[in-house]
């Protein structure tokens, strides 16, 4: 036993040959190019520009999906509101709602973390691309946000203040 007091508890030395890595190094920087890994272990990496831009449009879509997730789980969280009766199933809907967003944002943070500078435009035009088409209420079919805001409020529907009559 030698003086340390460890006797045979030390550590072996690093192997000196030891087998090159394969995974490929990550990049600490904002870059430029098709040879991104993006979520997954060699996706879409060294596959070429198609694989490239079908990664970028997954990106899009799960951040106008986020979007979209937001949208409803506020509509639905509405409609608990004006309700008398809570029914537990909106509790769930509104849980599964949030959980789904969650998730979907997760994914876009973490594909945007592959700091490729296509991947967060991509990201962020499904963002923009989601906000108009669900919560801007710009789409045909949807009613302008002052309609909305008016229903909220009562508006228009309710008895009038004050106790006035109406006209």
């Amino acid at each position: 036993m030698g003086g340390d007091g460890m006797g045979s508890m030390a550590m072996p030395p690093p192997p000196r040959h030891a087998a090159p890595s394969r995974m490929p190094m990550m990049h600490m920087s904002f870059f430029w190019g098709d040879r991104a890994v993006v979520l997954f272990p060699g996706w879409p990496g060294a596959r070429g520009a198609g694989a490239y831009l079908l990664c970028l449009l997954f990106v899009l879509a799960l951040a106008a999906l986020t979007e979209a997730l937001a949208a409803a789980s506020r509509c639905v969280a509405r409609r608990r509101a004006a309700a008398a009766a809570v029914p537990a199933s909106s509790a769930a809907l509104l849980t599964a709602a949030h959980a789904a967003r969650m998730g979907t944002a997760y994914l876009v943070m973490l594909a945007v973390m592959s700091f490729n500078a296509g991947v967060l435009l991509a990201a962020v035009a499904g963002h923009a691309l989601g906000f108009l088409l669900a919560r801007s209420r710009v789409h045909p079919g949807g009613s302008s946000a002052a309609a909305a805001r008016d229903r909220e409020h009562g508006a228009g529907g309710g008895p009038p203040p004050d106790g006035a009559s109406k006209a």
